[in-house]
């Protein structure tokens, strides 16, 4: 887990990245800052969550197949928050959402995207955060 934060200013939007994939995390926390997003990054559900909890991210990149908590497990413990249950949420995976109930789940909780990761290129993430948080 790390946090990296800009010089004192509470305006810029702080994004969660919860990713196991060291490069991907790695480049999502590069490319966030370029943009001038505040980037917190954890490497497992576990940690992401606690971080989300702590830290209260305006938007949250979440992959799915993690160790130690996937993400799923750690989408429904931060929904369980009163703060959590409206934070944007990105799912951002490599897997089809073929199984009807995770679908069902994504689809029923407000603020909450999906978004294949073999379908989107860094910028175009960054792209649809920005038109979430409408910056």
């Amino acid at each position: 887990m790390f946090i990296i934060t800009p010089l004192n200013n509470d305006q810029i939007p702080r994004i969660l990245i919860i990713e196991d994939e060291r490069s991907l995390r790695e480049a999502l926390v590069d490319i966030l800052r370029i943009k001038k997003f505040v980037p917190l990054a954890a490497m497992n559900g576990k940690v992401g969550v606690k971080l989300a909890l702590k830290e209260r991210p305006q938007l949250i990149l979440l992959d799915l197949i993690m160790p130690e908590m996937d993400g799923m497990e750690a989408f429904k413990m931060i929904r369980e928050d009163t703060w959590g249950a409206n934070v944007p949420i990105i799912i951002l995976t490599n897997l089809n959402a073929t199984n009807e109930q995770f679908v069902a789940d994504v689809v029923t909780q407000k603020n909450t995207y999906y978004l294949i990761k073999s379908d989107w290129k860094l910028h175009d993430i960054v792209k649809k955060i920005e038109d979430i948080l409408k910056v």
